[in-house]
């Protein structure tokens, strides 16, 4: 099994090289504070490694991917959370985690607001600042659901 990967889109559109856009595109990224969930495998991982001036990611949790379905799940134009119970998304977690696409259960974009508090620094990678791989990237999604 694969693990998931959080990838979080951080800086915006301004004087961006052709080929990081068009990759932050693939990757459905298009806004500042847009959050999709990937597999780590090898393709993905060189995407990110394009793309790691702009974004953040790292490893995601199925308690974490369950409390962005909850609250900031949707599907079409309506929140997923009235479309699902409680249990069902419980499962759609389980199952995108389990390997299916999120796509099947929600949109595969989420929208976040911006951390409470701020980013740290939005030039500079992780742990200086906010880019490229984190360990853990829980604390800061919890700060922006």
């Amino acid at each position: 099994m694969m693990m998931k990967l959080a990838v979080l889109r951080v800086r915006g559109i301004r004087n961006v090289d052709p080929k990081i856009r068009r990759t932050l595109e693939m990757m459905r990224l298009e806004k500042p504070n847009h959050l999709v969930v990937i597999e780590d495998s090898p393709a993905n991982l060189g995407m990110l490694n394009v793309v790691k001036d702009y974004v953040t990611f790292g490893p995601i949790k199925e308690d974490l991917l369950l409390a962005l379905l909850a609250k900031r799940g949707r599907k079409g134009s309506k929140r997923l959370s009235s479309l699902l119970d409680a249990d069902k998304m419980k499962v759609a977690a389980t199952e995108i985690f389990s390997g299916k696409k999120t796509a099947d259960f929600a949109n595969p974009v989420f929208r976040l607001s911006p951390p409470s508090q701020g980013y740290k620094e939005i030039k500079r990678p992780y742990p200086q600042g906010d880019l490229g791989r984190r360990m853990d990237i829980a604390p800061l999604l919890r700060k922006m659901i």
